[in-house]
C-alpha cells in the first residue's frame, strides 16, 4: 500500500534500508522484530510498488538489482526526513553549542545593545558567533529565509508572518557638555531653537523626530549632519552642540562621555523597541534561547 504521495509505507522503506544492509532475510527479520513470513509479505509488496525483484537469492545472499542501488540513497533521505520530523528537537545547550545567530539592529543598538549581548554570551556561551546585519528593507525577507534570525529596534513596516515582544519604551532626550557655555540648567525650548545641533540622518526613530519639528514648525539650526551615531559624543563633549536623540542611546553616550542628558522641550511622539522574528523559527530551540537572553538583557517595567 502506498500513501497519497505515491511512496511506499515506512515500514516498506525500513525494510529496505536493512535488507540492503543485511542481504538476509533472516537477520532483517530479527532487526525489524518482524517474523520471515511477514517479511517476505513485506518485500512481495515492495517489488510490487517498485515493477523490480529489488533483491534475488546468490550463494552469499540477498544481492541486490541494479534498481536497488539506486533506490537506497532517496530512500534513506526519506527515512532520515521522517525521523526528523517524529524526532523531539533537543534542547539548545549554550555552553556547548557551535552556531552562528545574526542579529538585525540599529546603528544605535551597535553601541547600547551588542555590548552587553556579546558580554553575556562570551560567558555562557563561547562557542556562539554573533553577527550585526543593518534594519533595512531587506530584514523581513531575512527573517523569513533565516538568515536572520533576530531583529531588534523600532521596525514598524514588518509584515505579517512575524512575532514581537516589547522591550522597553523610548521617549527623546537632548545631549550637551558638560560645561556648556549657555545651558546651566534645564533645556528650554527657545534655548533649544537658538543652539546649533548635530543631525543623525540613521535610525528608524528620526522620522517621528522630523515628523514632530515639521508639525510644530520648528526649525533646528543644523551646524552638523553625521550618517551615525559614531564620534557623537566626542563632538558633542567637546563643542557647543547639542543632539536630540533616544534616550536610550543618549543616556548611554552621556555615560561613556561625560555629557549632560536634557528632557527634551519639543514634544516628539515615543515609540517601543521590540525583537521581532519569524513564525517559520519560532519553536527552534536555539531562537528562542536566543529571545530570552534578549529579553533578560533589555527587558523594562513599563
Amino acid at each position: 500500500m502506498k500513501n497519497s504521495d505515491g511512496l511506499p509505507e515506512p515500514k516498506l522503506l525500513q525494510l529496505f534500508d536493512v535488507l540492503y544492509d543485511t542481504r538476509s532475510v533472516t537477520r532483517c527479520a530479527e532487526q525489524l522484530g518482524q517474523s520471515q513470513p511477514t517479511i517476505s509479505i513485506w518485500l512481495a509488496r515492495l517489488r510490487e510498488q517498485l515493477h523490480d525483484p529489488l533483491f534475488v537469492r546468490t550463494p552469499v545472499g540477498m544481492a541486490p538489482t541494479p534498481r536497488a542501488d539506486a533506490l537506497i540513497g532517496p530512500c534513506r533521505e526519506v527515512l532520515e526526513s521522517l525521523r526528523r520530523l517524529t524526532t523531539h528537537e533537543p534542547d539548545f545547550d549554550p555552553a556547548t553549542a557551535l552556531r552562528r545567530f545574526r542579529l538585525c539592529v540599529s546603528d544605535a543598538s551597535h553601541i547600547t545593545l551588542l555590548p552587553q549581548v556579546l558580554e553575556h554570551l562570551r560567558k555562557v556561551a563561547p562557542g556562539i558567533r554573533l553577527e550585526a546585519a543593518r534594519i533595512d528593507g531587506n530584514t523581513e525577507r531575512a527573517l523569513e529565509s533565516g538568515e536572520a534570525d533576530l531583529a531588534v529596534g523600532f521596525v514598524p513596516w514588518l509584515g505579517g508572518g512575524m512575532y514581537q515582544q516589547v522591550l522597553f519604551a523610548q521617549d527623546w532626550v537632548c545631549l550637551s557638555s558638560l560645561d556648556h557655555p549657555r545651558i546651566a540648567g534645564p533645556l528650554s525650548l527657545e534655548r533649544y531653537c537658538t543652539e546649533g545641533h548635530v543631525l543623525i540622518t540613521a535610525g528608524t526613530g528620526q522620522k517621528l523626530l522630523e515628523a514632530a519639528m515639521t508639525r510644530q514648525a520648528i526649525e533646528r539650526r543644523i551646524i552638523l549632519e553625521l550618517p551615525g551615531f559614531l564620534g557623537l559624543g566626542a563632538i558633542i563633549g567637546t563643542t557647543d552642540l547639542i543632539a536630540t536623540l533616544p534616550r536610550h542611546i543618549g543616556e548611554t553616550l552621556a555615560r561613556m562621555h561625560q555629557l549632560t542628558v536634557h528632557d527634551c522641550p519639543v514634544p516628539i511622539e515615543a515609540f517601543s523597541v521590540k525583537q521581532h522574528w519569524h513564525a517559520r523559527y519560532h519553536l527552534d530551540s536555539g531562537n528562542r534561547w536566543l529571545r530570552g537572553v534578549i529579553l533578560e538583557l533589555f527587558k523594562r517595567d513599563g
